[in-house]
């Protein structure tokens, strides 16, 4: 697998944790609060609009608001934010540095759940770039936190332990964390994971060669995420399938494939994506 698509499959795990900024009936916040609420919403719309730069505004906005009152919740949850809008920047170093505020200050004490989630982050930009071993303990520490009995986390730590096990070659153990991530996923019924999971499972039949068994689980991911709506979800998914119909020597459909992914792509503003998609067609054009 090119260096390229390995960065591309690491995208499953890149989610926007949101804010837990829960307001109870009839007692008003405190004005900082709202205002780093505010601050919040504006990024994520930001975010899903594409305009990356100004979700990193209003996070770095909200994550200081939040530290000036020692929101603890807030400022983990605004960090891990912020860490997401720059690695949709390319901009790693300070992904990795927004979570220092979370992991690296052992001033204030944050929730179990919170670190977690702060170190899985940290995980999947040591992916990012490659740094196979960095990632192995941030998820270990991840795993950690999460809890012996698991916890909300437990189905994307083991979609992201299998993508790690994935990248380096061990395909029975990624196929295991992925049915596991599955198992988790669809106790919990959170239904992003379980089309992770499935999309794993369906990466690891392409990396075994077997291009049959990659079909179903890519297309079930497929069906979830188009329900979902998560516009990089669904391009990994034409992607995948693309590649299990080339793998199979099915090239119209494989053409197919990679020419939704790439209209999927360019409409989310992904240029990476998109590139990787037109290198994949004129690839496949020049194949017998």
């Amino acid at each position: 697998m090119s260096r390229s698509a390995a960065l591309r499959l690491v995208v499953v795990a890149g989610l926007v944790l949101l804010a837990a900024c829960v307001q109870q009936p009839g007692k008003p916040l405190p004005a900082r609060q709202a205002e780093a609420i505010e601050a919040n919403r504006r990024a994520e719309q930001r975010f899903r609009s594409g305009d990356f730069d100004g979700a990193v505004q209003q996070y770095q906005l909200a994550l200081r608001m939040a530290q000036s009152v020692e929101n603890v919740d807030g400022i983990a949850a605004n960090a891990i934010n912020l860490s997401i809008a720059y690695q949709r920047l390319g901009k790693h170093s300070e992904a990795r540095a927004s979570l220092a505020p979370v992991l690296d200050d052992a001033r204030l004490s944050f929730p179990q759940a919170r670190l977690a989630q702060a170190a899985l982050r940290r995980a999947v930009l040591d992916m990012d770039e490659l740094r196979h071993a960095d990632a192995a303990e941030w998820l270990e520490k991840a795993a950690a936190w999460c809890g012996q009995q698991g916890c909300a986390l437990s189905a994307a730590i083991n979609n992201v332990s299998g993508l790690l096990a994935l990248e380096r070659g061990r395909t029975d153990a990624a196929a295991a964390s992925a049915r596991a991530a599955l198992d988790a996923s669809r106790g919990s019924g959170d239904r992003v994971e379980a089309a992770n999971a499935m999309r794993l499972l369906g990466n690891v039949a392409i990396r075994a060669g077997d291009a049959a068994a990659a079909l179903a689980p890519l297309t079930e991911a497929l069906a979830i995420d188009r329900e979902l709506a998560l516009p990089r979800k669904i391009y990994l998914d034409l992607a995948g399938l693309g590649r299990a119909s080339a793998l199979g020597g099915e090239r119209a459909a494989a053409l197919a494939y990679y020419e939704r992914a790439l209209a999927v792509g360019v409409a989310d503003r992904d240029a990476p994506g998109a590139d990787e998609m037109r290198d994949l067609i004129r690839a496949l054009g020049s194949n017998p």
